[in-house]
């Protein structure tokens, strides 16, 4: 079944690829990697897997991990070959240009500068992780896609939405067991990064809640990730349902219910918290006050139904989370302390690879690690961190900017969906490395980007920016 599926997932890898190469280099569509992407990202630990698993090749598995690195850098080459005349390039930079760029730039001035304890090459690797999003960010920055086109990345969301949680299902009644727990998950972890298998299950300890019950992940790299990223599908859902004609809607309320159900699996409390940020923020975007009443009687019926209905074994689960007693709750305090303690005796970092949960960084020399706001600001100090902080406010309100200005249903649908994602995000950045999950980082950044670009225009509309 393993060898089925893998070569299923490559037929359509490779089907994939070549079109989007095509596009990209044949037709001067740079901007089409972005469908690549958000095709590849979400099964892509589930393919580097199903790849070991079935061909015990290191060297293979390196090949396809480099694809995702590859179509950015393909994108970056063409788009300046197609470029007739960059002197002439109407590229008009906004705050949030300023704080990414500058947040990249001193990232890289890091990892040139003899600062840290780690090797350069294991900072080249970390670096990766830090220019990529940045990089799809002003990729982002610099397309613009006609109407067919953001319907297209629209309709892959949907899809991974609708996937993740079918294979839920399959995994909850039919399998019964963790996906992961055929794909070749913890022969993956062992032999490539050297992670032993851990837990109940057989895989890591986040597959499972302290009560021993399984925490699904579908097919991304583990439920923590997977209920990042259906938060971007449920807030892509929202949108179209609230734009969309009445007989059309019933297709978004099942791609919200999608979502809203492997959130449930994924059993993630910082997800279910920015569930609630999620819904609050959308209230006060379209004023409608009546929701923000309705979450807080939400939360009265959970207070309910956990004091008076719940057994005793998610009673003190819930009890132990908000006193800080949960040995998880307690990790992340421990850390975030440990953290703030290094940001205090060294303002201006300690150097690259020397915090957070990443495969370059060492756990002998790892400071930290369970907030991405510490890791920048452990790694980059403190002007790290506020640079990371600024491109994120400022790219959430520009895009909002842009929705509440732009005359372009799509272009307002994806500054929503952008704005609304990298809020959502804000609680599970500050209990994870959450800048690791690449589907919904990378594809939330390249939104942001996209409508920096939009804003850029409405506010200077004689300026009319091109892209091949």
């Amino acid at each position: 079944m393993a060898s089925v599926a893998f070569l299923i997932l490559t037929l359509g890898l490779v089907f994939g690829l070549l079109w989007t190469l095509q596009e990209m280099i044949v037709k001067g569509k740079w901007n089409y990697f972005i469908f690549f992407l958000a095709g590849f990202l979400p099964i892509y630990i589930t393919f580097l897997c199903l790849a070991y698993l079935n061909t015990r090749s290191v060297e293979l598995v390196i090949l396809f991990q480099a694809l995702k690195e590859g179509i950015v850098g393909i994108a970056l080459v063409v788009t300046v070959l197609f470029q007739k005349n960059p002197a002439d390039y109407p590229f008009r930079p906004q705050s949030t240009d300023w704080w990414m760029g500058g947040f990249l730039i001193l990232g890289f001035s890091y990892l040139v500068l003899p600062i840290g304890e780690v090797p350069f090459l294991t900072k080249a690797l970390y670096f990766k992780g830090i220019l990529l999003p940045g990089l799809t960010y002003f990729l982002g920055r610099n397309t613009i896609f006609e109407k067919r086109e953001l319907s297209r990345l629209f309709s892959m969301i949907f899809i991974v939405a609708i996937l993740a949680f079918v294979v839920n299902l399959i995994e909850q009644f039919v399998l019964q067991a963790h996906l992961q727990q055929y794909t070749g998950y913890s022969l993956y972890n062992q032999m490539i990064n050297d992670i032993d298998p851990s837990g109940n299950f057989g895989l890591t300890w986040t597959f499972e809640t302290q009560t021993v019950t399984k925490r699904l992940a579908s097919f991304f790299s583990d439920p923590l990730e997977m209920a990042s990223s259906v938060l971007m599908g449920f807030a892509a859902g929202l949108i179209w349902y609230l734009t969309t004609k009445k007989e059309e809607q019933w297709l978004y309320l099942v791609i919200m219910a999608c979502s809203l159900g492997s959130l449930i699996f994924s059993a993630s409390r910082a997800a279910f918290g920015a569930f609630f940020i999620l819904l609050f923020f959308v209230a006060l975007v379209f004023r409608l006050y009546k929701l923000i009443g309705l979450g807080f009687v939400l939360l009265l019926v959970f207070a309910g139904y956990v004091v008076w209905f719940a057994s005793d074994d998610f009673y003190f689960f819930v009890l132990d989370t908000l006193t800080f007693e949960n040995s998880s709750s307690v990790g992340h305090v421990l850390e975030w302390l440990v953290a703030l303690e290094s940001m205090v005796a060294n303002p201006l970092g300690i150097g690259l690879a020397m915090s957070g949960n990443a495969g370059s960084v060492s756990d002998a020399l790892r400071i930290g690690g369970e907030n991405q706001f510490l890791i920048y600001g452990v790694q980059l100090g403190w002007i790290g961190m506020i640079l990371y902080v600024l491109a994120l406010g400022t790219g959430v309100v520009l895009s909002l900017r842009v929705f509440y200005t732009t005359a372009n249903v799509y272009s307002a649908r994806l500054a929503f969906v952008g704005s609304v994602t990298k809020v959502a995000l804000f609680l599970p950045l500050f209990t994870a490395n959450a800048e690791l999950y690449t589907y919904v980082t990378w594809i939330s950044w390249w939104m942001i980007g996209y409508t920096v670009r939009e804003y850029s225009a409405l506010k200077s509309p004689q300026v009319k920016e091109v892209s091949h």
